[in-house]
């Protein structure tokens, strides 16, 4: 079963082990063979990331531009990197920078792929395009099934 997600960035470092868990309960009731669609993003589309790979699946993810990689903060590149050397099929969009246009096509193509969204969300609505509640939106718009994960221990920085 192909699976996407979407989830918040800044997520705090406490509650990691709980949004982890709750997203490997919800990966374990599903087929095989699992794959897991994600742009790779810190907090959410990371931990997702690691589930899948826990569990045997398969990661298979969507950049949203070249420079992706360039944006992140040099404390992020490490799991970054580990994660994106553990994918089965690694993809770029043309985008030349990062930015809400090249996050909404990322998310775009990868709803297009997936029977099923997993969102690390915590209901807040959407402050834009191209955020968690937007993908949300745009998933229940094409039909895509959702599955909010938001533990209690879940808590977001501001």
């Amino acid at each position: 079963m192909r699976i996407g997600v979407t989830g918040h960035t800044n997520l705090v470092p406490e509650c990691i082990p709980a949004v982890q868990a709750a997203i490997a309960e919800v990966l374990a009731e599903l087929g095989r063979p699992l794959v897991g669609v994600t742009c790779l993003a810190p907090g959410a589309d990371q931990v997702f990331a690691r589930a899948v790979l826990e569990l045997g699946g398969e990661v298979e993810v969507v950049l949203p531009a070249l420079d992706y990689r360039d944006k992140l903060k040099p404390h992020q590149l490490a799991e970054y990197d580990e994660l994106r050397a553990a994918a089965t099929v690694v993809s770029v969009l043309p985008h030349m920078s990062s930015g809400r246009l090249a996050y909404v096509a990322a998310n775009e193509r990868m709803l297009a792929s997936v029977e099923m969204l997993v969102a690390v969300w915590d209901g807040v609505p959407a402050q834009g395009k191209g955020g968690t509640a937007d993908v949300v939106e745009q998933a229940r718009a094409s039909g895509v099934p959702i599955h909010v994960v938001w533990p209690p221990e879940a808590r977001r920085r501001s």
